[in-house]
């Protein structure tokens, strides 16, 4: 079943749809979201990405990274997400937008998209879809940062450029 992404102008107006793989190939922004679930030790919840996913299989990156669906809201997008990659549900705040252009040399593709990012805390079960996500783990956001330093390539990039302008 072909994914549509919703495309927008700079101003996050919708302007149509494409289907997803395409808008990666030529480049198109669009709209995507992005979640970050951290512990009460503020530890922050990362996904290794399944490996056959079509790019950046096996690589970490955030909780949950995805796309709204045509007319579906913002908060309905990341609790279907949240639930279908990772298992469960928790509130979650939007927390801020960022807007980027990742090139994926290795796999000829394009990330440029206006993410809204939305965070919250959950302490509970995370029971990860394995079409998703090959595995999970909390992370200490210093330690996290050292790690991307000496191990930028085992992140996807939009991950890094996000977490880069997070928490510098």
């Amino acid at each position: 079943m072909k994914e549509f992404v919703v495309l927008v102008d700079e101003n996050n107006n919708e302007i149509g749809t494409m289907e997803k793989l395409e808008a990666h190939e030529k480049w198109i922004l669009h709209r995507a979201i992005s979640i970050f679930v951290f512990n009460d030790a503020w530890e922050l919840l990362l996904q290794q990405r399944a490996k056959h996913k079509y790019h950046a299989g096996w690589l970490w990156t955030n909780t949950v990274c995805s796309h709204p669906r045509l007319g579906e809201t913002y908060e309905d997008a990341v609790q279907r997400r949240l639930q279908e990659e990772m298992g469960f549900t928790c509130p979650l705040e939007k927390f801020w937008e960022i807007v980027y252009n990742v090139w994926f040399l290795e796999w000829d593709l394009r990330e440029h998209e206006h993410d809204t990012i939305f965070i919250w805390t959950y302490n509970g079960e995370v029971n990860p879809n394995t079409e998703e996500a090959m595995d999970y783990k909390w992370i200490n956001l210093d330690e996290l940062k050292k790690d991307i330093k000496e191990n930028k390539d085992f992140y996807t990039p939009w991950f890094v450029e996000i977490f880069k302008k997070f928490y510098s």
